[in-house]
């Protein structure tokens, strides 16, 4: 790999935390649109923040990260708390929708470069960026009684896919590392924006 990885690493923590914040309220916002309470909102934004980040650590025998460090846990919980008290009016109708599509695609990126500052092979670590981004919000569509988004044609892995990819391509051909992020991140969210604007979605099976 020519990337320099040991570069981006002082960012990584802040990438790490910023993206389980806007998953974090994309469960909140889930827990709201269901008028729960804020016990329901607390652990939906818990679940969906982390969800993905645990099983990447498992996949990749990494300490799973929120366990050791308390600062996750607490952003998980001060941002339900901070939706709950948030007037409804504040929340447009695809708000969920939208922190759903920052988050996946800087968590995409970071699941990816945490995956190759442990060594794992580059297409293993698009798959570990995808599952970063992708699995809390399933586990949010499932316990909130919605169809999960992965069973939806409308595009959302793949936008995951396109960030963690190109990220992890743009590495390997010697870019660096930050420029890399930053372009993964907008391409992945550039396309999930446009399926949220166009409803554009990916051919479905047909027989």
């Amino acid at each position: 790999m020519t990337g320099d990885l040991s570069a981006f690493r002082f960012f990584l923590p802040w990438l790490d935390l910023f993206g389980i914040a806007v998953f974090a309220a994309s469960g909140a916002l889930a827990a709201a649109r269901a008028r729960q309470t804020l016990v329901t909102f607390s652990f939906f934004a818990l679940v969906t923040g982390v969800g993905g980040g645990t099983v990447r650590d498992l996949l990749i025998g990494a300490p799973v990260f929120w366990v050791h460090d308390w600062r996750v846990p607490a952003i998980c919980l001060g941002t339900a708390l901070a939706v709950w008290m948030t007037p409804v009016r504040f929340w447009c109708g695809r708000a969920l929708d939208w922190f759903d599509a920052v988050g996946l695609a800087v968590y995409a990126v970071f699941g990816a470069a945490k995956a190759l500052g442990l060594g794992i092979p580059a297409l293993p670590a698009v798959m570990m960026g995808v599952i970063t981004a992708c699995v809390g919000g399933i586990v949010r569509d499932v316990l909130a009684g919605e169809p999960s988004i992965l069973l939806r044609p409308e595009i959302y892995v793949t936008a995951a896919a396109l960030a963690a990819g190109l990220f992890v391509a743009l590495v390997l051909t010697g870019a660096p590392v930050m420029a890399a992020a930053i372009t993964g991140a907008l391409a992945g969210f550039g396309l999930r924006a446009l399926a949220i604007v166009r409803g554009l979605s990916i051919p479905a099976y047909r027989g």
